[in-house]
């Protein structure tokens, strides 16, 4: 069963956790973020996966939840930074975040940018240095509009505004990595792109990663060694896996 980030908020809210692991050996860090994802089961999410950058030294981690009030969330985000006391030996949290994805689309006309582990995902990530969240989305939505049927390769793609900040970010699931190296190495890449967004004050930036985890692909030893956390007094997971399913 593969994970998905929606072309919309309608149920969901998703969040990213962005590390810089301090091992040499960072499968240990994955291993730890495999087991933070089967303990935030027992808090509401209903799906979770992790990304290795397949380049620089990032992992990301993604979860998404039902949707839920500001004061809910930062509940949320404040007893998840506190169940990540034994990643913080392991990297450095960079960033972490809500977004609001805002428009996607793929190539088998589903709701929702699709992945599986072993699947090839591209991110880029626009923040306006002078708080043009508005401007800056609508922009990015007609590059998207107008670019993705156009692009070789891609399955589908998403563009997200973060809640807290003024950024911008764009997933992309590739059939390769191949179709991917094609299309940034491409000259049209920035032709495209540069001249829509040079009015605005920008930090740009782009990664590959490589998805090594899906929570719906876990194995079920994870469950057996995981203590679940208590729940936060909202409906119980298997609901929501029947809201996601509808």
């Amino acid at each position: 069963m593969s994970c998905f980030v929606p072309f919309n908020r309608r149920n969901l809210d998703i969040c990213f956790f962005v590390f810089r692991p301090t091992l040499v050996v960072v499968d240990e860090l994955v291993e730890a973020l495999k087991r933070f994802s089967v303990s935030t089961e027992a808090l509401g999410c209903v799906q979770s996966s992790i990304f290795r950058s397949i380049h620089g030294n990032m992992i990301i981690w993604y979860g998404a939840w039902m949707r839920k009030s500001s004061d809910n969330k930062e509940s949320l985000n404040a007893t998840l930074l506190s169940m990540l006391t034994d990643v913080s030996t392991m990297a450095i949290l960079i960033e972490h975040s809500f977004f609001e994805p805002y428009v996607g689309e793929s190539r088998d006309g589903s709701l929702a940018a699709k992945f599986s582990t072993g699947n090839i995902i591209s991110v880029d990530v626009a923040e306006s240095t002078t708080c043009e969240i508005g401007d800056l989305a609508y922009t990015c939505l007609a590059i998207f509009k107008s670019r993705f049927m156009k692009i070789e390769g891609v399955n589908a793609g998403v563009c997200m505004k973060s809640q807290s900040r003024p950024r911008v970010a764009c997933i992309c699931v590739w059939k390769s990595l191949q179709f991917c190296y094609s299309y940034i190495l491409k000259s049209e890449y920035r032709k495209a792109m540069l001249p829509y967004l040079e009015r605005f004050s920008l930090d740009i930036k782009y990664d590959i990663f490589k998805v090594v985890y899906v929570s719906s692909e876990g194995s079920v030893s994870y469950h057996h060694h995981v203590s679940p956390q208590p729940m936060l007094g909202h409906e119980g997971e298997s609901k929501e896996r029947q809201v996601m399913q509808n």
